[in-house]
């Protein structure tokens, strides 16, 4: 859903040096207090603090953690949009958004039962939003309610290892049985779920023709381009102060950074190295796909984006449980003017055109190197103020 690695920069001589002088030794990892919220919390917390702590793990577009609740009725969660937290050029319908807005209402969830609570969701209480545009009427009002009948999901024990991998798969195919895992974890949802494997040559080609002429799309368009440079964290000192966005701590981008090379105020030319090196790096990635994983909807009306976002972040915890990664490939389902023939392009492919379905995610699968979490801001941060 982010673009953590958004730049590949083929550094001079000069760079170099620089580089080896200035940043000789320093750490590319995440700041410990960027990571801190993937530590388990105490049992002792307060039950809502305690499934919320879980609930802000789960997986959004581009890192922003649009989450906000209010805690003034108890035993009580109401769930709104951030609305200083939104993507208006590549998720001009904020459709990618509410689908965030069910992930971490499926996480909850996920986190409820594991101490028996079951969670009764009333999506959108007050009205959904309209079709182009978010407000602030909560997206869904959650009450957890204390049940002995309650089973914990044995996807819970995932939650703290899912992370979205956007780099180099394994070339093995994964296997039956991982995939019926994928497909099983999404029964009883609204959504019609497809997988697609190297079994099948020409459609693959397809798959990784659309996505990434819909990148190179992405890339060359100023205006999208910007809206990711906007939320780029570069160095340890940004990523602990944001804990959000997409996350660059690589000693070069840092060295381009430090010496003014680099101006995220500005959208870098199509013909440029670092938009060159992107492109290679995200098709060198496309490349080594084994598998493509689909959801599809009949309807499109927020509700059922909801109940995307909880198919979506299941689906990836049981493929997490298989040992395998997903990576959003977001850019052909947008819904910007640039994108148009992409999004034709897609849906004609999956056979959700003809079915007059809506393709809500669109991802890549396979097995690929361990990898750790992304930055998160914390429980605090999504505790709205009265």
């Amino acid at each position: 859903m982010n673009r953590r690695h958004l730049l590949r920069i083929a550094g001079g001589g000069f760079i170099a040096a620089a580089s080896m002088t200035s940043l000789s030794g320093c750490d590319s990892s995440m700041p410990a207090e960027a990571i801190a919220a993937w530590q388990a919390p105490a049992l002792k917390l307060a039950i809502r603090h305690w499934v919320l702590s879980h609930a802000l793990l789960a997986p959004h577009a581009h890192n922003l953690q649009s989450w906000l609740v209010d805690l003034d009725t108890p035993d009580t969660i109401v769930l709104r949009m951030d609305m200083s937290r939104l993507l208006p050029e590549t998720d001009p319908l904020s459709r990618q958004l509410v689908i965030s807005q069910g992930t971490f209402i499926e996480v909850l969830d996920l986190a409820a039962r594991q101490r028996g609570y079951r969670t009764e969701v009333t999506p959108f209480p007050e009205g959904e939003f309209s079709a182009t545009a978010p407000d602030t009427r909560p997206t869904a009002h959650i009450r957890l309610v204390p049940d002995a009948q309650v089973q914990p999901d044995p996807l819970f024990a995932q939650v703290y290892k899912r992370h979205t991998h956007r780099g180099v798969y394994e070339a093995r195919t994964p296997d039956a049985a991982a995939l019926q895992a994928v497909r099983d974890s999404v029964k009883g949802l609204p959504v019609t779920l497809g997988l697609v494997t190297q079994g099948d040559g020409a459609a693959m080609a397809r798959h990784a023709q659309i996505a990434m002429d819909a990148w190179h799309t992405e890339l060359v368009t100023p205006r999208t381009l910007l809206e990711s440079y906007h939320v780029l964290r570069i160095g340890p000192k940004e990523i602990a102060q944001h804990r959000d966005g997409i996350s660059l701590n690589s000693p070069m981008v840092r060295t381009l950074t430090a010496l003014g090379l680099f101006d995220r105020t500005k959208a870098s030319a199509p013909d440029s190295s670092e938009i060159k090196g992107q492109l290679e790096r995200f098709n060198a990635a496309i490349s080594s796909t084994p598998a493509y994983f689909w959801l599809s909807t009949e309807r499109n009306d927020r509700i059922t984006q909801l109940q995307t976002g909880r198919a979506y972040v299941r689906a990836q915890l049981a493929a997490t449980a298989q040992g395998l990664s997903m990576h959003p490939l977001s850019q052909a389902l947008q819904e910007y003017p640039e994108q148009a023939a992409h999004y034709r392009a897609v849906h004609h492919l999956l056979g959700a055109a003809e079915r007059g379905h809506t393709v809500q995610m669109w991802t890549r699968l396979g097995y690929g190197p361990a990898i750790g979490p992304a930055p998160r801001r914390g429980l605090q941060a999504h505790v709205r103020k009265a």
